[in-house]
């Protein structure tokens, strides 16, 4: 499994609420309300976490994370994602892109990583390790 985390920041002039809505209801469809092949077909998961800033229990502050969305992407290999690159870079599409990103982000300028390792903590009754199961369907 391969899995991508890209950071976000709304535009200023868009409240939390007003940026996910946008979000939600265009962004994440743009490559099929204009009829463009999709980015991500092979992608096995595509979430978005929306951030809502807490009081920090050490310094009892709120501290702006500089981001308002994580949005990461599991894929099933390297090859998969690199071929999504690719239709992401076509520069037939990328006018769509771009222009709909300035309806949405402070800038092009998000941060992109890949997830080198991930670990989790044992936190089941007995000290077991849990696990995440992606299920497709209902």
């Amino acid at each position: 499994m391969f899995k991508q985390i890209f950071f976000f920041r709304k535009r200023e002039d868009m409240t939390l609420d007003e940026f996910l809505d946008y979000y939600e209801k265009q962004h994440s469809q743009v490559a099929r309300k204009a009829n463009l092949k999709p980015a991500i077909a092979n992608a096995e998961r595509y979430v978005r976490r929306y951030l809502q800033p807490e009081r920090n229990w050490v310094t009892g502050e709120v501290h702006d994370p500089g981001f308002d969305c994580i949005m990461e992407i599991w894929w099933n290999s390297r090859e998969d994602f690199e071929a999504s690159q690719r239709v992401i870079a076509d520069p037939e599409r990328l006018p769509f892109t771009k222009a709909d990103e300035a309806r949405l982000f402070a800038s092009h300028a998000n941060p992109v990583c890949s997830i080198l390792y991930e670990g989790d903590s044992p936190m089941g009754p007995g000290g077991e390790p849990t696990r995440v199961q992606v299920i497709h369907g209902t």
